[in-house]
């Protein structure tokens, strides 16, 4: 009996004691809703180990592996996953996390999903002149501005029926010399009870005044019942009778028909449609030598004939010391230094039109075209570039040499015969020391003050590491742009960024995989790259290849400088390049900045080229250069879905073909707003570009 009553009280214990917890074998998943928060801190009880193997780009985690509990900080990106069109008002994804249960065995993987709600922009896009039904929103009028609503205007014109009472009331002395009861006097009181002062009145005909007061219904009547005022009529408001641009016709843009001319997208993103029909008017005729300091050119290439100077007059071989600057790649090479040269140059010079040379069978009997097209810009010829690179004391003797400085060559003075106005400069390094990169730095600076401009590639690492010489200070360094399928073009991925960087030029995206152009070739979608003059080292003979780099954006701004100089819209360098500065296209934060410069050149505005078309619309981009292209509904309305930032909005008009709204020359409104938590959504009403 004992024995039994014992056990009955150990079954009691057993069942009134808390029983311990199974550990957790499975890490679940797991739903994070950042909302409109930057960040969030996220807690999952867990007794095994964890290791985060999978997180967005426009998300980061404070911490990827550990023991125990996974708490982890989720912080959010949301520009780096906004689309193009900023039509998301939520962002989903997923972040992975593999995970080994405590007994060392069991392994699984959790999905975490993240969600984050955008902030909102709102607005519309109006043309000035435009008007709908739908502008007008109903709201209680008074009866006096029902009765006051009349056309536009700028005041009321009185004319009184002779020119002493008009000289009169214009002198406000009816009522002081003359008294209440003359003509004068009447009147002057009825302007006074008008509340039109002195100023208010301005002289128009012998009998008539303008006054700077609203043509409101009450004042007319008030006027036109003084038997001393012949009549009062509204001070109207006319306007131009053609499109809200200048009054003038459009100018047709000037298409090239070269074979491969619909593929070089820079030159229409550059506005050259509209420049290459005012070449057309002939104002191009200084002529303007251009060096290419490089790998050299092929001098043979059917697409450059009649703009190069040849070894006869002044072209030069830095590398084999001699007077043939071909461009020598070989059948086994075809890394980025074959037809380097040859590709720059084309970008500047190529020829228009059916190649009046031979062309080998199968090649491209037009090929592409260069910026330059009919003005009398020729290419200087200058080998500096092997497969080894070129050396500061090299590269410091050629530009002594292409400025038509004497230098030593071979043991013997040389003078080049055609000193160049403008130098390319699609080469570089990063990792000079200043005192090492100082003998080309200095002679970059005489040459400045010379009175010649050196374009320089900014670098393709993708970083802020100063490329030399674009580093020099007399150096123009140039960045890398590309499409971004809106209406502003991006910092290209590999362009450097640094505080010397002065300008940028598209140089292409150099990825397959970024198809916004709109080319095709050979029936597949043309990448995002620059093409320009080749040649087949295995075949020997002429042919056309794509590049991107910031080798490729330099002379673009080369061939913008020559054109500057042979138009006569500037004559030295430092006016050259300011004219660039103040008419390229501001990109990313307002003003200047390490990305962009001061700007993408902008070659319609900087040679006051003609207007070839007038649209309206809206560009949008944040401070890092991203940019986004809310749609616009038939009103002109943008609902755009973004992260937090400061954004740039310019709705503006494209003058220049080049689906750019709002640049130097063009009519514009611009609004500056941030959005964030503590701003979560923004109307700014109606953009009117002026």
């Amino acid at each position: 009996m004992k024995r039994a009553l014992a056990f009955s009280g150990l079954m009691a214990l057993l069942v009134s004691c808390p029983q311990p917890q199974p550990l957790a074998v499975d890490l679940p998943d797991v739903t994070v809703d950042l909302g409109q928060q930057t960040s969030t801190q996220v807690t999952e009880p867990y007794a095994g180990t964890w290791r985060v193997t999978s997180v967005p780009l426009w998300l980061s985690v404070s911490s990827y592996l550990g023991s125990g509990d996974v708490a982890l900080t989720i912080t959010a990106d949301r520009n780096g996953r906004t689309p193009l069109t900023a039509d998301q008002s939520e962002l989903t994804d997923q972040i992975k996390v593999e995970w080994t249960a405590p007994d060392g065995q069991t392994k699984g993987t959790a999905i975490w999903t993240v969600k984050a709600q955008q902030y909102e922009l709102t607005g519309r896009v109006q043309d000035q002149a435009a008007v709908t039904a739908q502008d007008i929103q109903p709201q209680a009028l008074s009866s006096v501005q029902t009765r006051d609503a009349l056309p536009e205007s700028r005041g009321i014109i009185v004319t009184y029926r002779s020119p002493a009472i008009r000289d009169a009331v214009l002198k406000d002395t009816g009522l002081q010399a003359q008294g209440l009861n003359t003509p004068a006097g009447q009147s002057a009181a009825k302007l006074q009870a008008l509340g039109v002062g002195r100023q208010d009145r301005r002289a128009l005909t012998r009998q008539s005044l303008v006054l700077g007061v609203p043509a409101s219904s009450a004042a007319l009547n008030t006027l036109r019942a003084d038997p001393n005022v012949e009549s009062a009529v509204p001070n109207r408001v006319l306007h131009a009778l053609s499109t809200p641009m200048t009054g003038q016709a459009l100018a047709a843009p000037l298409v090239p028909t070269d074979q491969y001319a619909p593929l070089q997208w820079a030159f229409q993103l550059l506005g050259y449609q509209a420049v290459w029909r005012d070449m057309e008017g002939g104002p191009y005729r200084k002529p303007v030598t251009v060096a290419v300091l490089d790998s050299g050119v092929r001098l043979d290439h059917p697409d450059l004939a009649g703009k190069l100077f040849g070894p006869s007059e002044g072209a030069l071989d830095f590398v084999d010391n001699d007077t043939d600057p071909t461009d020598p790649g070989t059948a086994d090479y075809t890394g980025n230094l074959a037809s380097h040269g040859t590709h720059v140059t084309g970008i500047i010079a190529a020829n228009w039109g059916q190649n009046t040379t031979a062309t080998c069978a199968g090649c491209s009997p037009t090929g592409v075209v260069g910026a330059t097209y009919l003005a009398p810009v020729n290419i200087l010829p200058v080998r500096v570039l092997s497969r080894d690179g070129v050396d500061v004391a090299t590269l410091t003797t050629a530009l002594e040499y292409a400025a038509g400085n004497p230098v030593s060559f071979n043991d013997a003075a040389l003078t080049n015969p055609h000193p160049a106005q403008v130098i390319n400069l699609s080469l570089g390094g990063p990792g000079l020391t200043v005192a090492e990169a100082a003998p080309m730095c200095d002679a970059l600076e005489r040459l400045r003050r010379q009175g010649i401009l050196s374009f320089a590639a900014a670098g393709n690492d993708g970083t802020t590491a100063p490329y030399y010489p674009a580093a020099c200070p007399a150096a123009v360094a140039v960045a890398s742009v590309t499409l971004s399928g809106g209406s502003a073009p991006v910092k290209a991925w590999y362009s450097n960024a640094y505080p010397k960087v002065e300008l940028s030029a598209p140089g292409g995206a150099y990825n397959p995989a970024h198809l916004f152009n709109g080319g095709t070739l050979n029936g597949q979608p043309f990448p995002d790259d620059i093409i320009s003059t080749g040649w087949d080292y295995r075949k020997n003979e002429p042919n056309y290849t794509t590049m991107a780099g910031t080798s490729q954006a330099t002379p673009q701004a080369t061939a913008l400088a020559a054109l500057l100089l042979s138009k006569g819209v500037t004559s030295t360098a430092e006016d050259t390049l300011q004219r660039m500065k103040d008419t390229a296209t501001d990109l990313g934060a307002a003003g200047a900045d390490e990305r962009f410069g001061g700007g993408m050149i902008n070659p319609a505005a900087a040679l006051n080229a003609p207007d070839i078309t007038d649209t309206l619309g809206l560009r949008l981009q944040d401070e890092q250069g991203r940019t986004f292209q809310p749609a616009l509904n038939a009103l002109g309305q943008f609902d755009a879905y973004l992260g937090s930032g400061t954004y740039r909005v310019v709705a503006g008009r494209d003058r220049n073909g080049n689906g750019i709204y709002g640049e130097v020359q063009e009519p514009r409104a611009e609004r500056s707003v941030t959005l964030g938590a503590g701003q979560p959504s923004v109307n700014l009403g109606v953009l009117i570009p002026r």
